[in-house]
């Protein structure tokens, strides 16, 4: 019997080392994401920032619709004219009006119908897309349906109020009720896309926080006010920023209510919007329709610096406690 010596094994050769890339792999990788992102930005200064400051140059000009080549030095003289001008401070106001009285509604309706969304009922996959319905609904099928509704002599709205011994409205004539006639289309228009958001932030609430709230005894108002409340925080500040910007620039439901670009006999609910395109396409003033596109501009800007100090104060006075 021979004994044979066990056999060795090989020794596994040593890797190799990984191969450096090229220059111009490595220029490429330092210059694909700049070439990645460039498409929108390319697409953002030719759509948003060019208009923003083409729009803030013809301002400073008398320039008239009919020969948009002749452009005569103004300065601010497009500002002060329509800051004296009493249709802008009127127009100014209405649109604070509207927005309130369409921005507050909106987004109450729209907490309360995600909350009721949020639970687990039987078709509510139908009523989420449903609630949908009216947002994606065009503004001037939308407003002329609203102009029958709100009609002072056959109107449908009129006629539940008379059931009810209240006399007819003018609603496209008073000012108070023309408001409210613009801000329900604007409120049924919008109030499903806000809840839509709304059901969204509150299903990332975890549920464990909602447990924990029922284990204290917590009934479902108090688990809404301290628990759904705090979480759809950013929510809520989101919407409102959106439903402020849209409501300042509100132009086709106070157009289509009546089919007048001055809105109304005694301009009761004409807005910027309105304003801006009687000034520039009524009057043929662009100059001065450029400058109220900046004034927009800049009290949209005021307005959401003014909601984000409010949010940021309160959050740092809670995280005091």
């Amino acid at each position: 019997m021979t004994l044979t010596a066990p056999e060795t094994p090989a020794r596994p050769k040593p890797a190799a080392p990984p191969r450096r890339p090229g220059p111009a792999r490595r220029t490429w990788q330092k210059v694909s994401p700049y070439a990645y992102i460039t498409p929108f930005f390319t697409l953002f200064a030719a759509f948003g920032l060019f208009p923003l400051i083409y729009t803030a140059f013809v301002s400073l000009y008398r320039v008239e619709l009919q020969t948009p080549g002749d452009m005569e030095w103004r300065g601010l003289g497009n500002y002060t004219a329509l800051f004296g001008d009493e249709y802008f401070w009127v127009s100014l106001r209405n649109t604070f009006t509207i927005g309130v009285l369409s921005t507050v509604p909106q987004l109450i309706i729209a907490l309360g119908l995600a909350h009721l969304l949020n639970y687990r009922m039987r078709g509510r996959t139908f009523l989420r897309t449903a609630v949908l319905l009216p947002y994606a609904t065009s503004v001037a099928a939308a407003t002329l349906v609203f102009a029958q509704l709100f009609g002072r002599d056959f109107g449908l709205i009129n006629y539940a109020l008379g059931l009810v011994g209240i006399d007819p409205v003018d609603w496209q004539n008073g000012t108070v009720a023309s408001q409210i006639a613009v801000s329900t289309v604007v409120v049924w228009r919008w109030t499903g896309y806000n809840a839509l958001i709304y059901l969204a932030g509150m299903q990332s609430i975890p549920d464990e926080l909602y447990e924990a709230a029922a284990m204290d005894g917590a009934s479902r108002w108090r688990q809404f006010f301290h628990v759904t409340l705090p979480g759809l925080r950013p929510t809520i500040l989101f919407t409102v920023i959106v439903s402020t910007i849209g409501a300042t620039q509100l132009f086709g439901e106070p157009l289509l209510l009546e089919g007048s670009i001055s809105g109304g006999i005694s301009h009761q609910y004409q807005t910027l919007g309105l304003y801006m395109y009687e000034q520039g396409w009524g009057f043929f003033h662009l100059g001065r329709a450029a400058a109220i596109a900046w004034v927009m501009f800049l009290l949209i800007v005021v307005l959401v610096g003014v909601n984000a100090l409010i949010v940021r104060r309160r959050s740092r006075k809670e995280a005091g406690r």
